[in-house]
């Protein structure tokens, strides 16, 4: 592939083409409606949304870099989608069409005055894997040592920034034109997101740190990280031991049975709260496109790119408060815990708050609990993400004053989690010393 666009003119032409033709897609649907039955119907609004969804995953794929984490946020993330679209937007996690040969030259040149078949005793030129701001190589070291080789996209910092304006705009057209994107505030929040991460992940140097950080002190068996060579690393280029596995997806595809699922998911489960707990430091892009499943049963961890220390009184807190809903706790503990978290304001009564945001805020704090309550608990029945209603949403928004700054990557690495351990079906044990609950399955 070419390099992506990187001219502010032409990025916003990719995105001006994708808007045209979600609104003929449109058309088409509307069309289909008058003619066809119910149960047809059903079937064009799945086409539909998978139309939709291959729409913006072609013009954010052309555009790499920042438009491309947004396709692995909505993905993961962004509930309220429909599943067609979430499907086609999915595949920003490892699906990506990589760069050509001349190109990945061009980044070694530009980091170490040499082509890579000089920098290693073997270098395949032909990715293994290409993501939203870089792509892998396999190759191997001069000791024969097996190593995956990540190679930044050439531009990718200096289109930041117009990106952010870009994908705004590009979202919030498609909100009102199909009734089915995120609302502005959700577009905002995502987008302060992606500009805050991704100064740490396009350092690559950054990212070899924290594989050593991690290395050095993970002691969960069955969890591997891989061992970063400086040596062959620079800030746009990532030398790291190879794992060998599968991605979720393709992991799933091979039909393992209930008791290896069961096991995937307790490692998975084990990993965030060792990381969460012990380590005080989370993996905060945890897409599937990051796990690798391997063939003796461990788990390989990748990208750590984007990594969050978290903060003992904020733990303590979190702690507390899931404690005190899971055990019958004062309504008024609970709401000191969200006033410490910076959810809402001291000033909000108690009464109010039982009154008014309690209940609004009940579905999805029942959501989030729901795996605690029952230990084993069995994630494929797990319930779906509920959504507030026009009332609830206006409620959360009135009494909401802000969140504490661990907040934010705790639930996002919570979320990605759970959405992982749902798609596997996993069987796990989830009673745990930092969360308790009352009942345990015999």
């Amino acid at each position: 592939m070419k390099a992506p666009p990187t001219g502010k003119l032409a990025r916003s032409g990719v995105a001006g083409l994708a808007l045209a033709q979600a609104g003929v897609a449109r058309i088409g649907r509307q069309a289909r409606k008058i003619t066809l039955g119910a149960q047809a119907q059903a079937g064009a609004q799945d086409k539909f949304e998978a139309d939709l969804g291959r729409i913006m995953f072609r013009a954010l794929n052309q555009l790499k870099g920042t438009a491309l984490k947004v396709s692995q946020l909505l993905s993961a993330h962004a509930d309220f989608l429909p599943a067609g679209v979430r499907a086609e937007l999915a595949k920003g996690n490892y699906q990506v069409t990589p760069l050509n040969r001349a190109l990945v030259h061009k980044v070694f040149r530009s980091e170490f005055g040499q082509a890579p078949e000089h920098l290693f005793a073997t270098f395949d030129a032909q990715a293994c894997a290409a993501a939203s701001l870089g792509q892998v190589h396999y190759a191997t070291l001069a000791d024969g040592t097996a190593v995956a080789v990540k190679v930044q996209y050439p531009g990718i910092g200096s289109s930041i920034n117009s990106d952010l304006r870009m994908l705004r705009s590009m979202l919030e057209t498609l909100g009102p034109a199909t009734g089915m994107m995120p609302p502005p505030a959700l577009v905002d929040q995502m987008m302060a997101e992606v500009a805050h991460k991704l100064g740490e992940e396009l350092d690559y140097e950054h990212e070899a740190g924290q594989l050593a950080w991690f290395r050095a002190r993970v002691t969960l068996p069955g969890v591997v990280i891989p061992q970063p060579f400086p040596a062959q690393s620079s800030k746009r280029v990532l030398t790291m031991a190879r794992l060998d596995g599968l991605h979720l997806d393709q992991w799933l595809a091979t039909k393992p049975d209930q008791g290896a699922r069961n096991h995937a998911g307790q490692l998975l489960l084990d990993w965030f709260f060792h990381s969460l707990f012990e380590l005080g430091r989370v993996h905060a892009d945890p897409h599937p496109g990051n796990f690798l499943f391997m063939p003796d049963g461990r788990l390989g961890l990748l990208d750590f790119g984007c990594t969050k220390e978290i903060t003992p009184g904020f733990l303590a807190i979190l702690s507390g408060a899931w404690n005190a809903l899971l055990h019958g706790g004062s309504a008024q503990d609970v709401r000191l815990a969200y006033v410490a978290l910076g959810v809402i304001s001291k000033e909000l009564g108690q009464e109010q708050f039982e009154r008014e945001l309690l209940p609004a805020m009940m579905p999805i704090v029942n959501w989030q609990l729901e795996p605690f309550r029952v230990s084993p608990f069995d994630f494929a029945h797990r319930s779906p993400v509920p959504v507030p209603d026009k009332d609830g949403a206006a409620t959360l928004a009135r009494f909401s004053s802000g969140m504490h700054p661990d907040l934010p990557y705790f639930d996002r690495a919570y979320m990605g989690i759970m959405h992982m351990l749902a798609a596997i079906g996993a069987q796990v044990v989830t009673q745990n010393r930092w969360i308790e609950r009352t009942v345990t399955k015999d």
